[in-house]
């Protein structure tokens, strides 16, 4: 009997100092995760691929670890870093996922920042939307009194009515971004903030106001090693110097800018800046550099168009494939939860009855009631499990059809994000430009006319299409 029990106290010493070891190394891998997501947000206007490797790594390992709030944190930063890669499809993507494990394990400041970050994703595409998930998030900032949060919003709903050229709504918003900014000390959102400043200050024509901020921005955002900002400062001083008439300074922050695009890998900024020295050189009727230009842009136009078809097809599919694996290995995971507590629940009770046995041979009867009450138990146990096993099936079901739904809404509005419409029109413009001062064949220039013209037509039709056939999943 006393080997029974030393050997009984064995086992559960083991198996306590075996749980301690797990804590203890569990504790040190989330924090690796929390390490890895921080570092990752850190280098998103710096270098936005480190961005994504960083979150790819966090995300394997709180995958490996259950760990719920780093796997939503995770999508979250491996969203931005495809946001500042110009990847827009795999970073709404990317945000629905964070959503949907934020609410899972019910953290509201969590979902409120994905809002904020899918609200920028909006931006350029459709304000309205944009402003319903800035507000949406701004109600559970406001709620958190999180003063981070809220300036970031303040920010980038200025950024809306900057755009919608609502100029004074929009100072009032970086404003109190500003000085919300300058509160908490946070010297690269600051810079953002000039950023803007400057910006809308330009679109209303006020260039002393608008180089002030600029420049600002420009020189503290290279001190900070944010390279996006750079690039996008950038192209608003080129476009500055371009009105102005000071071509000088506009090739040195046009080629500046440029080369910081290329680094980052910003192919959106690239474009922009092609578009851009094409304008620079009509204006300053440079015609040949000016058509060089635009050939090159119509022909980028004409083959990401074809490319952008085959990689969102190829997307599809491929996140079809991710929700139907996620959705089985979430079924694995319960099935093996379920397992492994029938087990330790089964063990526990031969422990019960090896004890019972031993102390109480002689009180069979008591002890077979005893085992036929616990064999009963059982059964309830095992039918609960059924039931359970049933309705988490039934969840399962029902959040694949609301990925599917989501999916098919990000398809509608995926084609708007694209510069199809603009290059052809572009093309025409520098055409018609081109073809007044006679320096093109006017039959060469019919031609090329003739086939943008072409290219738009099918191209409005594509879209078309789209908004009328809700069973079209793509151009």
């Amino acid at each position: 009997m006393r080997k029974i029990y030393a050997v009984l106290f064995f086992i559960l010493g083991t198996i306590t100092a075996y749980a301690n070891d797990i804590k203890d190394g569990t504790g040190k891998d989330t924090s690796e995760v929390i390490a890895l997501n921080k570092n990752g947000y850190d280098n998103r206007l710096t270098n936005p691929k480190e961005t994504v490797a960083d979150a790819n790594r966090a995300l394997a390992m709180a995958l490996k670890l259950d760990y719920k709030g780093g796997i939503a944190e995770a999508y979250r930063i491996k969203g931005i870093g495809e946001y500042y890669l110009n990847r827009p499809d795999s970073a709404l993507n990317r945000y629905y996922d964070a959503l949907n494990q934020y609410e899972l394990i019910k953290d509201e400041r969590g979902k409120a920042k994905v809002f904020n970050n899918i609200g920028n994703l909006y931006q350029m595409v459709d304000y309205e939307k944009a402003l319903g998930y800035f507000n949406s998030a701004l109600v559970i900032a406001q709620k958190y009194n999180d003063a981070s949060l809220i300036a970031s919003l303040y920010l980038n709903i200025g950024n809306i009515y900057n755009r919608k050229n609502m100029f004074n709504n929009a100072l009032n918003y970086y404003n109190k971004s500003y000085e919300l900014f300058t509160k908490l000390n946070n010297t690269t959102i600051l810079v953002q903030c000039l950023e803007d400043l400057g910006v809308i200050y330009y679109n209303q024509r006020d260039f002393i106001k608008a180089k002030k901020y600029l420049i600002d921005a420009h020189d503290k955002a290279k001190n900070l090693d944010m390279n996006s900002s750079v690039a996008a400062i950038n192209l608003t001083l080129t476009d500055l110097y371009v009105s102005e008439g000071n071509f000088k300074e506009a090739e040195k922050y046009l080629e500046e800018g440029r080369n910081y695009s290329m680094r980052i890998h910003n192919e959106k900024d690239i474009y922009d800046y092609k578009h851009t020295a094409y304008e620079m050189e009509l204006k300053r009727k440079n015609y040949k550099a000016a058509l060089n230009y635009l050939i090159n842009i119509y022909q980028e136009d004409s083959t990401s168009y074809r490319s952008n078809v085959s990689t969102k097809l190829t997307f599809i599919k491929k996140e079809k494939d991710r929700e139907l694996q996620a959705v089985q290995d979430q079924k694995k995971a319960e099935l093996t939860r379920v397992i492994f507590w029938s087990i330790t629940t089964t063990a526990g009770l031969l422990v019960v009855v090896i004890v019972l046995l031993v102390g109480s041979v002689k009180r069979k009867a008591t002890t077979n009631a005893q085992l036929q009450e616990l064999n009963n138990e059982i059964s309830r146990q095992k039918d609960n499990l059924d039931r359970i096993n049933h309705h988490l099936e039934e969840i399962i079901d029902e959040r694949t059809k609301d990925l599917q739904v989501k999916n098919k809404k990000l398809s509608e509005y995926s084609s708007y994000l694209s510069h199809q419409i603009r290059g052809p029109i572009a093309t025409l413009k520098g055409l018609m430009n081109l073809e007044k001062e006679g320096l093109v064949d006017k039959q060469e220039c019919i031609d090329m006319m003739d086939k943008c013209v072409s290219e738009i037509d099918e191209k409005i039709i594509e879209m078309s299409d789209m908004l009328h056939d809700p069973g079209k999943t793509g151009f």
